[in-house]
């Protein structure tokens, strides 16, 4: 009854939208034919608009842009091909990447993009993102029309990826309301925003690229169980779902999985606790090695993918699953006995309820997870059920963001990571400047060697040598014979209900976050 009325509503909702100029439900065959509808979670929705500098595009987990162009991209391999840029190159001492542009790019608007725009874009970028790091970057700087130059403040190997997902934006063009009304020169031009509703997108007549074969895009924000009743309505054409729906059978519409580096797992403070400013870092139990091992060890991976995605995911062993700087010594075997050892070794021993104990302290722990998160919810449940064999009490607690990261510094918090970038690995695991790592305590020297000398390499593909080393060098690192720090569990399919008939690209492996990443590829989709 609850789903007959998602579907009742929506229908109306979506009548709405089109008598106002939007969803165009009854639209002939042979328009159909080059217009897709597309349903993503209200999070994908920017706050700030189609703004680079606000997370449109340049965000670290999320997607290319479609409205603006960037100076390179991303490959299915995640591999680097050019995009805006003709070549790119950088100094023997890592301080100065020189890029030469394409002079045949116009904006929207009639005018055309020069190095200018470039440099006024990453400039932008670096006085005023709120989402990445641009820290590293002291000036772009145009040469000439052609010509920009980014001058580092310190070398940085993976700019590359940076450039892969920043949008070019037009000086001339650009204000405080540039995200409402956004000018680029990309595949397609936003024509119509009605926020917490939908964005409607057409192909860019004047796009230097491969001509767009999907000429109209609408994104409808909706939750998973409307997009699921909308889908069932047959209103929409591609519909993002999750793995407590994929048992549906929705007639004229199959489910897609899409591999992704989505992870979630949790960290375990490293450090003995201490108070700093009100917040405490650091918990007695997780400080010891022996226990974070046997905890890694005592964790059925292949089970929770079975119980709580019903098989829709990929055992995570590290936070860089899947991509060219991935260490395979991360990967381990469940062996619960081999983890009730190393408890007894560290001098846990079962009490009468079954619960470890050590001069009078029970083995246990908290595991918070983000309200609302009904995934992280369960993936916390099942680690307390498993962990529960090993003699460790885990209490899961359901807690918001804004005392999260707070409360991460000394109970274990269930996270979602993934990028298409070795930084998620360095923002996890390197010190910051309080002598810890920014999200959970932990610090190791050797692991901030690799990866500074690895953001220091002459080149991008020399540096993945340098990214699996600060995972474990066969001495030392975040691996389970290292200090296993953090504990990865999976990475989440990305599901989808596809209308029959509609060719979907291949999808590169999406990065964390269910939303713009299935539409990175659009200009390739196609009906059959």
């Amino acid at each position: 009854m609850k789903l007959k009325k998602l579907v009742s509503a929506f229908s109306i909702a979506l009548l709405t939208l089109s008598l106002a100029g939007g969803v165009q439900v009854n639209a002939g065959s042979e328009e159909k034919k080059t217009e897709v509808v597309v349903t993503m979670p209200p999070t994908s929705e920017p706050a700030a608009g189609f703004d680079p500098a606000y997370g449109w595009g340049a965000g670290e987990h999320v997607h290319e842009p479609l409205i603006q162009s960037t100076l390179v991209r991303t490959t299915k391999d995640l591999e680097i091909e050019k995009d805006l840029a003709t070549d790119y190159q950088c100094s023997e001492d890592g301080l100065t990447w020189t890029v030469t542009i394409r002079d045949d790019v116009r904006f929207t608007d009639g005018e055309p993009l020069t190095a200018q725009d470039v440099a006024f874009t990453y400039n932008n970028c670096r006085d005023n993102s709120s989402v990445n790091d641009f820290t590293m970057l002291k000036e772009a700087v145009a040469i000439d029309e052609k010509t920009v130059e980014f001058h580092m403040n310190e070398p940085y190997s993976i700019w590359p990826y940076t450039m892969a997902v920043v949008g070019i934006v037009p000086e001339h063009a650009y204000d405080e309301n540039y995200g409402q009304q956004p000018i680029g020169s990309g595949r397609y031009i936003m024509k119509q925003w009605d926020r917490g509703q939908q964005v409607i997108f057409e192909a860019n007549p004047d796009y230097y690229g491969e001509e767009p074969k999907i000429k109209k895009l609408t994104v409808l924000f909706m939750e998973e169980d409307a997009a699921l009743a909308a889908a069932m309505a047959g209103q929409v054409d591609v519909a993002h779902t999750a793995a407590a729906y994929s048992g549906q059978t929705i007639d004229g519409y199959s489910l897609m999985r899409v591999e992704s580096v989505d992870n979630r797992g949790f960290n375990l403070p490293a450090a003995e606790p201490e108070e700093r400013d009100g917040i405490v870092y650091g918990n007695a139990f997780t400080a010891d090695v022996k226990v974070r091992r046997a905890i890694n060890l005592a964790i059925d991976r292949e089970e929770m993918i079975d119980n709580v995605l019903n098989g829709y995911g990929t055992v995570a062993y590290s936070i860089c699953d899947k991509m060219p700087w991935y260490n395979d010594q991360a990967e381990i075997q469940y062996d619960l006995d081999a983890a009730k050892a190393l408890m007894e070794e560290a001098g846990w021993k079962e009490g009468e309820d079954g619960i470890r104990e050590k001069d009078g302290e029970k083995a246990a722990f908290t595991l918070l997870f983000s309200n609302g998160d009904s995934v992280r919810q369960a993936l916390a449940e099942d680690t307390a059920n498993q962990l529960k064999e090993l003699g460790i009490e885990v209490t899961t607690e359901g807690v918001g963001w804004d005392t999260a990261y707070d409360r991460a510094q000394s109970d274990p918090l269930m996270w979602g990571w993934g990028a298409h970038t070795p930084m998620e690995l360095y923002n996890i695991y390197h010190t910051s400047d309080s002598g810890s790592a920014q999200y959970s305590p932990y610090a190791n020297e050797t692991v901030d060697a690799y990866m500074d000398e690895a953001l220091k390499s002459s080149d991008l593909e020399s540096s993945y040598e340098l990214w699996k080393k600060a995972q474990w060098d066969g001495n030392t690192g975040i691996t389970q014979e290292g200090d296993i720090p953090w504990i990865w569990l999976c990475n989440i399919d990305h599901l989808y209900f596809v209308r029959d008939g509609l060719s979907v690209a291949e999808q590169k492996i999406h990065p964390h976050g269910h939303g713009w990443s299935i539409i990175n590829n659009i200009d390739e989709w196609e009906w059959e």
